[in-house]
């Protein structure tokens, strides 16, 4: 006993040490950003005077006394682009060709420097060095704080870049925002949005229409906090069922996801890009679905081998994107082996966006690389992710800048390398020109939003949250969201006075539904979340994205049988993405699929207030072996899959 109390003092001894170290590291840090942020500030011009013209109040943004053509709103958007560029000096050329996160702090005030707080904030530095030092005028943005804060914070930033020498205004834009569930991931939780099913869910639905007013309330939600642009919609096939962001996709047809890409551009953007829009950013071209034993491309080796010769298939949903005048398109980590005369990441590859994207389908918008594929994120020196430099890790961060801007991107995401590239511009290993070529795209997306002539909001902006139309149409979604997959002898809806228990939930019961001890339950309601083992990695990031097995581990099937054999069970299914569900499908009365729905709303579907009417978007493996042998380009082609896409039942009647 005496060794292990020692044991356990030199262990407290080691962990109050590595604390202290970091407390001074971050004392040390602070007194450094502190005054790093006063020397920043100082460099900040004034705030844009107003010029009277023709009755009109304006704002003199470079602050030379008249009213330049990049100034004027009755100037067309060309020759404003124009005006503005030829004005711009090269390190604002390059500042304007990133796009980075950017730190809130929960009061509203602009984030000088890393905090405690927000531990994420130490993979986004410094904002004031961004904005001022490096001259970026792109960020996205992943805190969700009092709407009213989110609100002043926007103004603050927008005032900062007023500023500037010419007064360029910040274009904000996010991840996902309208999802259910409040834990960490793509998506952010807000909870002042309109809840909604995930993407998968949406396509469970099957239904454009619902998408299309999906996307128009995102819209209007979105502006509200100042949020122009969304990194999103994926439109990726979802094929190889082991990928860890399924959930993020509207499923594994081509078709239907086509179908529902269409109706999501048309409601975020509406017609055409204009003050009313929020621009969306398609991703992940030319689609990341099919990865090689489904492991993310964030990480390395990054490769899509394409077994089934199925490259083409995966593009449908894009080219319906393209259709639908979708503004930015963001290109995958990957390398697509075999498929382009080079194999690196597509962000690097020059057959992917020149030969494809500008050649091809003749695309005229903004092609944004996905994030970090230049730096390694290693805050203090912690390993959160590598670099997604596939096929071009040997090239150093100069190297890897001209091979980027060669392949013909406009913007590079996850990185704020501005005085770099204006070095590379300065020596003559990147021509001025090829830049401005990018500027003309940037820029007119920026005047189009109107966010040159109006870049400040007004309390009256948040009226249109937590709207009750909103909400309604959010749940009405996530009822058509849920997939009733098997109702043994029309097990479903229960009986009302059925005594049940719950295992796996979170929400408090309802009324309707006695929740009593498991010994006194006649039925019980298990909610199972995806298998997400994860997969063993020295990067956080990987770590936290999970992935690995769809079948489930020994110690959760060790906690499920007995369980399941106790009473009459009801599965309520988590998707995720697939799973293996052929161990407990057999001791299950009746299966919900559940799209990070509500759980009061699953307990309404199993009382029978309303009926089920979701399609499965994916399909639902028999067994590992059967996904190791699948394909991963090819959709539909898991043997004797437990449940095919499109599987989806009703209630025939309804108990008393």
């Amino acid at each position: 006993m005496k060794t292990l109390s020692k044991l356990f003092k030199r262990l407290a001894y080691v962990i109050l040490t590595i604390l202290g170290i970091l407390v001074l590291i971050y004392f040390g840090f602070s007194i450094k950003w502190m005054n790093n942020t006063s020397d920043i500030e100082a460099l900040l011009g004034e705030v844009a005077p107003s010029l009277l013209i023709d009755g009109n109040s304006l704002r003199d943004l470079n602050k030379n006394g008249i009213l330049d053509v990049y100034e004027n709103p009755n100037e067309s958007i060309h020759d404003r682009v124009e005006n503005l560029i030829s004005q711009m000096t090269i390190e604002e050329k390059s500042g304007a060709m990133f796009i980075n996160m950017i730190g809130v702090n929960e009061d509203g005030s602009i984030m000088e420097h890393p905090n405690f707080s927000d531990p994420f904030s130490f993979l986004m530095g410094s904002s004031l060095e961004k904005l001022v030092i490096k001259k970026m005028n792109h960020f996205n943005i992943r805190a969700s704080y009092d709407k009213d804060k989110m609100l002043s914070w926007y103004n603050a930033i927008q005032k900062v870049a007023e500023r500037s020498r010419l007064g360029i205004p910040i274009t904000i834009a996010s991840d996902p925002r309208h999802g259910v569930p409040e834990t960490f991931g793509a998506s952010i939780y807000t909870p002042y949005f309109s809840k909604w099913p995930s993407a998968l869910g949406m396509g469970a639905t099957r239904d454009s229409l619902l998408v299309y007013e999906h996307a128009k309330i995102v819209r209007e939600e979105y502006k509200a906090l100042g949020i122009r642009v969304a990194l999103g919609p994926m439109a990726d096939i979802a094929t190889e069922p082991r990928w860890a962001r399924i959930n993020g996709t509207f499923g594994e047809d081509a078709e239907l996801n086509s179908k529902l890409i269409t109706a999501y551009i048309n409601g975020i953007q509406g017609d055409s890009i204009d003050v009313n829009s929020v621009a969306a950013m398609v991703k992940h071209f030319p689609g990341s679905g099919p990865l090689d034993n489904g492991k993310d491309s964030h990480f390395p080796p990054g490769i899509q081998s394409y077994r089934g010769n199925n490259f083409e298939h995966h593009l449908k949903p894009f080219e319906a994107a393209f259709k639908a005048g979708v503004s930015s398109v963001m290109p995958f980590y990957s390398i697509p082996k075999g498929i382009t005369s080079e194999d690196v990441g597509a962000g690097y590859n020059k057959d992917v966006i020149t030969g494809l994207l500008r050649e091809r389908y003749n695309f005229k918008g903004i092609i944004c690389t996905d994030w970090a594929i230049i730096s390694d994120l290693e805050p203090l020196g912690i390993k959160f992710k590598p670099a997604s430099a596939h096929g071009v890790e040997k090239l150093d961060t100069n190297e890897r800048l001209v091979k980027i801007i060669t392949a013909g991107v406009d913007m590079i995401g996850g990185e704020s390398l501005s005085l770099e590239l204006a070095e590379l511009i300065k020596s003559g290993k990147i021509d001025e020109s090829r830049i401005d070529e990018s500027l003309r795209r940037i820029m007119d997306q920026k005047f189009r939003l109107g966010i040159f002539d109006s870049p400040y909001l007004n309390s009256e902006a948040l009226n249109s949250l937590n709207n009750p139309e909103s909400i309604s149409k959010g749940i009405e979604a996530q009822k058509k969201s849920l997939v009733l997959l098997k109702n043994i002898k029309n097990f479903l809806p229960l009986q009302k006075r059925t005594k049940v228990f719950l295992h796996g939930f979170d929400t408090s019961p309802s009324s309707e539904l006695e929740v009593t001890s498991l010994e006194n339950a006649e039925v019980i309601i298990a909610k199972v979340k995806t298998p997400n083992e994860g997969v063993e990695s020295e990067y956080i990031m990987e770590k936290l994205m999970g992935g690995g097995t769809l079948d489930f581990s020994k110690e959760v099937i060790e906690e499920l049988l007995p369980l399941f054999n106790s009473k009459p069970t009801i599965l309520v299914m988590n998707l995720q993405r697939s799973a293996v569900l052929t161990k407990i499908e057999g001791l299950s009365k009746a299966i919900i699929a559940d799209f990070d729905v509500d759980e009061k709303i699953i307990l309404e579907l199993i009382q029978g207030n309303f009926s089920p009417t979701g399609k499965l978007p994916i399909e639902l493996p028999s067994s590992i072996k059967a996904v190791e042998e699948q394909i991963e380009d090819l959709p539909f082609d898991s043997k004797n899959p437990l449940y095919k896409f499109g599987h989806g039942l009703s209630y025939r009647n309804k108990k008393d």
